[in-house]
């Protein structure tokens, strides 16, 4: 068989668009594109499922990606032909389990211990606290009454959350002891996630951290850490934690961004953070600045398009390169700013439609409008990031140009929506 330029595996990814340009990014290199999934089908809901698809995955494998071990017997046949060069995920769910893959194979990877520090929110606190990195005041609840006490000595509000979950999946800000036992309950009544893995027991107690947040994105290649910036995060209302949208380069000032910047450095190396890209969330605060997430991938939602929109680096392409073993190039070519800005639903129902499409492409600057959800799907406001309806993305010369332009085109957009007789969901 043809050994070059050889076989570049994803295991499953994340569901947005951004989850499957790492397909398009190998397949534009010249590799032969396999995904790997336990259901290839829940990706077709994707905006750009057809065209990926269609156009940039050569082959599909069905199997257990729960399991490292189904992995790796999976992929097998292309290693003994000496045809794998890579293989990758932008989904928190399969970090750990590609790296293993990654790891059993000889191919480069994160080592299994930091990729699971990095997937397990507990196993992350414990790691930035060992080494003195600033993290929320934590516990790991495995009784109701245990999040009470907990509760009580951070002090109210707090935040009670999955430890193995992604996409602010279950994530709530609890004022009362009321919010944080139902809280609780609703965590640790479910013994697996999203995708079906099973989940650490309880429920994670925090301190509620008051302040705005940012993410710090980087590349670490050839034992280098390349910081490209700092992301400005906008969330939703509380109780839930959703993102709303992105702009890169953050417009907060150089100190601020350095302070932020630091620390993201320091806990990537508390977590043993060893290869590739990282994205890392932090809080900051009246105290300074707290990490919130350490997550050993690419950053997602739209924050790969604002970074190549703002600097011209096509960070999936680079990445692809890493998991194949080839040099990255980091070099940026151009210097403006981008924003994303997603669309939710005010109440719950059926969609009808969403107008103004248009006239939100018209907005100067404006390069994405997305619409995630089709007339006759059920909607309701947004709990997690999964609840979005769509985005859209614009760049300027300036962030407050881009920013001004995102929140724009989105004020055109009018979701449609039929009440609903039941709760919604």
């Amino acid at each position: 068989m043809n050994t070059a330029p050889g076989v570049i595996a994803v295991v499953e990814s994340q569901l947005s668009n951004f989850g499957l340009t790492p397909l398009r990014a190998a397949h534009e290199l010249g590799f032969h594109t396999v995904l790997v999934s336990n259901d290839p089908d829940r990706y077709r809901v994707v905006g750009i499922a057809e065209e990926i698809f269609s156009r940039h995955v050569d082959e599909i494998v069905r199997t257990d990606t729960n399991s490292a071990d189904a992995v790796v017997a999976a992929l097998r046949p292309f290693h003994e032909q000496g045809l794998l060069r890579g293989v990758m995920t932008v989904t928190d769910y399969n970090i750990p389990i590609v790296a293993e893959v990654a790891a059993h194979f000889g191919l480069p990877g994160l080592s299994p211990q930091a990729a699971r520090n990095c997937r397990d929110k507990l196993l992350m606190r414990q790691a930035c606290e060992r080494a003195g990195v600033a993290v929320p005041g934590f516990h790991q609840a495995t009784a109701e009454e245990d999040a009470l006490a907990a509760a009580e000595r951070f002090g109210y509000p707090v935040v009670v959350k999955p430890m193995t979950e992604s996409a602010s999946i279950g994530v709530t800000l609890c004022r009362t002891p009321e919010e944080v036992a139902a809280a609780y309950r609703d965590i640790s009544s479910s013994p697996t996630d999203f995708r079906g893995q099973p989940r650490r027991p309880g429920a994670l107690v925090e301190e509620y951290l008051l302040g705005f947040e940012v993410s710090v994105e980087s590349v670490l290649a050839d034992g280098e850490r390349r910081f490209l910036g700092v992301t400005d995060k906008a969330l939703g209302a509380h109780p839930h934690f959703v993102e709303m949208g992105d702009t890169f380069p953050s417009m907060l000032s150089e100190p601020v961004r350095a302070e932020c910047t630091d620390l993201a450095r320091r806990a990537l190396e508390a977590v043993g953070h060893d290869f590739g890209a990282a994205h890392v969330e932090v809080k900051m605060t009246e105290k300074g600045p707290y990490v919130v997430e350490v997550n050993g991938r690419m950053p997602g939602a739209e924050i790969t398009q604002l970074i190549r929109e703002a600097t011209g680096l096509y960070l999936q392409r680079e990445v692809v390169r890493l998991h194949a073993g080839l040099a990255a190039d980091l070099t940026t070519t151009h210097d403006r700013a981008a924003a994303s800005r997603y669309l939710s639903a005010r109440q719950a129902g059926t969609l009808t439609a969403i107008g103004g499409t248009d006239l939100a492409r018209r907005v100067p600057g404006v390069v994405d409008v997305d619409l995630e959800v089709h007339p006759g799907d059920a909607v309701r406001p947004a709990e997690s990031n999964l609840d979005l309806l769509g985005y859209v993305v614009a760049v300027g010369d300036t962030t407050g140009d881009a920013v001004r332009r995102a929140e724009a085109a989105l004020g055109q957009l009018t979701p449609v929506i039929a009440p609903a007789t039941g709760d919604g969901r």
